[in-house]
């Protein structure tokens, strides 16, 4: 239910233009605004804005909120309004408007990504670079980015213009998806050095040797804190006579990144590399991302004895068979994990009841453990309750992503195939769920939320910060 403020909030946006306005009440007048789609609103608010910074989500709320409105007409309203600001102190000599940072970082690629936010600002740049001098005192717009093919043209000329405008684009969050390592080095370059954190190049298929040419353009980025590099046909695994030095390239430039605590290596074939490729990093890792990365024991063996076990905060190996030989060295590793490790992501590991009775102990010693994902491995309802039951001990414990239990399914013969298939028993699983729901009540655990849903919860961030 709304609050009177929010109430009377929305009857004050819904005049338009606005009346005279204490300051006290920008910010919740600017949250309505926003929720409510009223652009011309927004704009009217950012032009008169009272405080040195505007922050977008803190003022708006969370991804999941603004994942239901089309915000794009908000946005470049909202850009416009600092626009109109600029333009006041031009028109005005000695005015210096209070506003110096909009701050949009945080925000889903929906919202904060590649046409409204690119297109907005090359625009307005374009504006200010045809202008004489002097320009007005500069403002900066913070952002997170994510370029596509269709996009980079629009994100290279807003990048390149706003350095001379005294409008700048500040990328916190730089996401490339399917573009040439030509286009993603140019957009590199062309960031400012000293605001980037994040770097996403993921399904560029650029392979190794694409690797080996973007990596010494990341060196320029002191405060790179996470890289992700996944689904880019990075293949050490079958090594040919060039590998050697490709490998000993990436190692020597990811040992270049000296704030480096996050990489996601996702789908790259490693198998028996892991070493090789992480053997310059002079620093600890916090959060390791290896799925569906072939490895072996040895790789395994090695993360055990690294620097980065003891520190590891969130590690994910899903898409590894634990059946086999990885069961033993999967449970040294987590044994040395123990002490840091808030999120584990195993799923899809061909593990069954036996191979997690395995673990259990070792993951009972997780005590800061938050997140637990073992969606789609092959475990009964007994087997999960046991895990439930005994993890009720692990206090800051909050999200299990559990697979459908193996006993809720029944054969039944395909229409296709001579052999048989399995149907899910609805009404079993809903008893089963029941269960589960009423073991944590009777814990008063109902802070503890166990899902089969593997898209349910998408803040995972929320359990690893």
């Amino acid at each position: 239910m709304d609050s009177l403020l929010f109430l009377c909030a929305r009857c004050v946006v819904s005049q338009h233009p606005l009346p005279a306005l204490p300051a006290d009440l920008y910010h919740v007048l600017f949250q309505v605004a926003f929720l409510d789609g009223r652009p011309l609103v927004l704009r009217d608010l950012v032009t008169t804005w009272p405080f040195p910074v505007l922050h977008l989500q803190r003022l708006v709320g969370h991804r999941e909120l603004l994942r239901d409105h089309d915000c794009t007409f908000c946005i470049k309203a909202i850009i416009q309004g600092v626009v109109a600001q600029l333009q006041r102190e031009l028109e005005e000599p000695g005015r210096h408007s209070s506003l110096r940072v909009l701050d949009m970082t945080g925000l889903s690629d929906s919202v904060s990504g590649d046409t409204p936010v690119g297109l907005t600002v090359w625009f307005s740049t374009e504006a200010f670079a045809k202008r004489p001098t002097p320009q007005p005192t500069g403002m900066e717009v913070h952002t997170d980015l994510c370029v596509e093919r269709r996009s980079y043209e629009i994100l290279r000329d807003a990048l390149q213009t706003g350095a001379a405008s005294p409008l700048r684009l500040k990328c916190r969050e730089f996401q490339a998806v399917d573009i040439s390592v030509f286009k993603i080095v140019t957009l590199l370059e062309s960031l400012d050095p000293s605001f980037v954190r994040r770097v996403n190049l993921c399904f560029n298929y650029f392979g190794l040797t694409g690797l080996s040419v973007i990596l010494p353009h990341l060196s320029r980025f002191p405060e790179l804190r996470s890289l992700k590099l996944q689904c880019n046909n990075v293949d050490v695994q079958h090594l040919m006579p060039e590998s050697a030095t490709g490998i000993r390239c990436v190692a020597r430039q990811l040992g270049m990144l000296p704030s480096l605590r996050e990489l996601n290596l996702g789908s790259s074939r490693l198998s028996g590399n892991l070493h090789q490729i992480l053997c310059d990093l002079q620093t600890p890792l916090e959060s390791l991302e290896l799925p569906f990365c072939s490895l072996v024991p040895a790789d395994l063996a090695f993360l055990s004895q690294s620097i980065h076990a003891p520190a590891l905060k969130r590690l994910d190996l899903s898409g590894h068979d634990f059946s086999q030989g990885l069961l033993e060295p999967l449970r040294l590793l987590l044994q040395e994990t123990s002490a840091s490790l808030l999120c584990l992501d195993l799923m899809e590991c061909r593990m069954a009841d036996s191979h997690l009775d395995v673990l259990l102990p070792t993951l009972l010693r997780c005590s800061r453990l938050r997140f637990l994902r073992l969606y789609g491995n092959s475990l009964s309802t007994a087997a999960l309750k046991d895990l439930l039951q005994k993890t009720l001990e692990l206090p800051n414990l909050h999200l299990v992503v559990y697979p459908v239990p193996k006993d809720c399914y029944n054969p039944e013969p395909s229409e296709f195939h001579s052999d048989f298939g399995e149907v899910l028993d609805e009404e079993l699983f809903e008893a089963t769920k029941v269960q589960f729901s009423q073991i944590l009540i009777n814990s008063g655990r109902t802070d503890l939320i166990w899902t089969y849903n593997p898209n349910g919860h998408r803040a995972l961030d929320y359990f690893y910060l």
